[in-house]
């Protein structure tokens, strides 16, 4: 694909009209012919109240991966009512933007554009550069006398700077059929992000009521069956970027994101997953590469290697982040209690991507080391958990219901790799190291013990703040009890059986606030009211921080 732009701080203003955030006139025109094509294409990849005029930007923009000098800006045009994600249809359409320093638009400091095709599902990347470090910018697609809304985004510090704080939403594990993506709308009503997370899971796979453990489909997915293909997995992502809430906080600031195994199936480990088939659903390597595919079509991410996620970003001397991609390399999942999960030529993150996170790490001149990790690092054992929690927990975390030990798809199955990494962290002192999780559906804040079994006697080596879900399923979904019964039982018994954890709640949905400054890194839980209620509210639930140089999580007990 290629592209046209300037970029420039000193660039002329726009021509078209910057207040406009609407469809032009000439545009409206063509609503009445328009409706009517419409309604039964998009019926396949959008809901019905998409049914708007062609061309239409009828799955938002987004940015993403900030750097100080840049910013990368996505969208999807539908150029004509066929046009519909996964359908290969439509004519190529230029699509042109413009970015400028205020909402209006007048002062623009970018312009350029490409063109959209079918051969990237008429979705379309524009890398900016040139632009002022830790600096907000509003931007906007156009084609075809159709603009999109303007959007917020925002330039990371320079490299050098001294950044006195920096705050990021925090999310993972949207199933779209599970409820509604309120915990995207309360982060999108917020003034005061430099970026979001997004830590896995931002789609789900599986087929309508395949997955939804007490049985109500809130919304149904696109297509209803199992996505498999390109065109499946092209028609889901569209699908996920129609929901209001989600399009609100892509308008609002950048994301920083990375998969985990939904993006392309449950429990993916290097040569399969534990849902696909060999044969019946193809080939493993068709259907990952499909995956890929439409996933950096859809999402703004940078791949640092062909098919990989895992790169990493620089936030003044505050923070760095190094994300990690624990899917294309790892060896395949072992049974629990099978002791291979300490055999040293298994490995979670491949040998490449370890040596890259060492280095990185050891390298670092930031306070502090964030890593995004899309499995939880710390150890978990399950002590004596009765019957009725126990086997509701091994359904979450997909494992044999009885005599479970620890969780397979996590650091817990691939010890050598978590060994090699925390030693090495305690043998160059490597301090300030925060792991960023997702996953697991459940809030958690733990420290990242050398030796789980004499802790806390001895070393912490990190520490870990895991965000529970935006709408999939935790315990007391799977248990069908309200709210807040599972956890009541469980925490004190997982906490008994794990000292380095300092708190778990295993029930609730929500998000996460991670607020930086260069004496502690705080993390604030939030909880919604409901995953099924379109307004449902958000409430803050605890809070957590690690001060510098501690490698160890304490409470706090008031939000930033």
């Amino acid at each position: 694909m290629t592209s046209r732009h300037r970029s420039s701080e000193s660039a002329v203003s726009a021509t078209a009209d910057p207040d406009s955030l609407s469809p032009r006139r000439r545009t409206v025109v063509k609503a009445a012919a328009a409706t009517a094509a419409l309604a039964g294409p998009l019926a396949a990849s959008l809901p019905a109240r998409a049914a708007t005029p062609a061309p239409a930007f009828l799955h938002g923009v987004a940015s993403g991966d900030p750097l100080p000098d840049g910013i990368l800006l996505w969208t999807r045009v539908t150029p004509t009512p066929e046009a519909t994600p996964g359908s290969g249809r439509g004519p190529d359409t230029e699509v042109s933007w413009t970015v400028a320093r205020d909402k209006a638009l007048t002062d623009v400091v970018a312009t350029g554009s490409t063109r959209a095709t079918a051969a990237s599902d008429h979705t379309v990347k524009a890398d900016i550069r040139g632009l002022r470090p830790a600096t907000d910018y509003w931007f906007r697609f156009s084609a075809g006398g159709t603009d999109s809304p303007v959007a917020r985004t925002r330039t990371a510090p320079a490299a050098d700077a001294a950044v006195t704080g920096l705050r990021f939403g925090v999310v993972s594990c949207s199933n779209w059929e599970a409820g509604h993506f309120s915990a995207y709308r309360h982060l999108a009503a917020r003034s005061d992000l430099d970026a979001w997370l997004h830590l896995g899971d931002y789609l789900y796979e599986y087929g309508t009521g395949e997955y939804g453990a007490r049985g109500e489909v809130v919304r149904p997915h696109a297509p209803a069956h199992e996505i498999v293909t390109l065109a499946d997995y092209r028609v889901r992502h569209g699908v996920y970027k129609t929901d209001p809430d989600l399009q609100a906080l892509h308008h609002r600031a950048p994301v920083v994101a990375m998969w985990d195994d939904h993006e392309i199936a449950n429990d993916t480990w290097s040569g399969g997953a534990e849902n696909h088939t060999e044969g019946a659903e193809g080939t493993w390597a068709a259907r990952q590469a499909a995956a890929k595919q439409a996933y950096f079509e859809w999402m703004p991410v940078r791949p640092a290697l062909a098919g990989t996620t895992y790169r990493r970003l620089r936030f003044g001397k505050l923070a760095d982040l190094s994300l990690l991609d624990l899917r294309s390399f790892r060896s395949q999942q072992v049974s629990t209690g099978d002791g291979a999960v300490d055999d040293p030529d298994r490995t979670l993150t491949g040998r490449a991507q370890l040596d890259w996170l060492k280095a990185g790490l050891t390298a670092s001149d930031t306070t502090w080391r964030l890593v995004g990790t899309s499995v939880m690092i710390s150890p978990f054992a399950v002590g004596s958990l009765p019957a009725s929690i126990l086997k509701p927990l091994a359904e979450l975390l997909g494992l044999p219901q009885e005599g479970l030990a620890l969780n397979t798809d996590q650091w817990d199955g691939y010890t050598d790799d978590r060994r090699e990494l925390l030693a090495h962290l305690r043998a160059n002192a490597v301090r300030n190291t925060v792991f960023l999780t997702g996953d697991i559906h459940m809030a958690w804040a733990n420290d990242v013990p050398v030796n789980a079994g004499t802790y806390p006697l001895s070393a912490s080596a990190a520490t870990e703040f895991v965000v529970t879900s935006v709408t999939s399923d935790n315990l007391d979904d799977i248990v069908k009890v309200p709210e807040g019964t599972v956890s009541a039982l469980a925490a004190p018994l997982i906490r008994a059986a794990n000292r380095h954890v300092h708190w778990v709640d295993t029930d609730r949905h929500g998000y996460g606030v991670l607020d930086i400054t260069a004496e502690r890194a705080q993390m604030d839980y939030y909880v919604v009211s409901s995953r099924t209620a379109a307004d449902a509210t958000s409430a803050w639930a605890r809070s957590y921080r690690t001060r510098s140089g501690t490698q160890k999580a304490e409470r706090t007990y008031d939000p930033v």
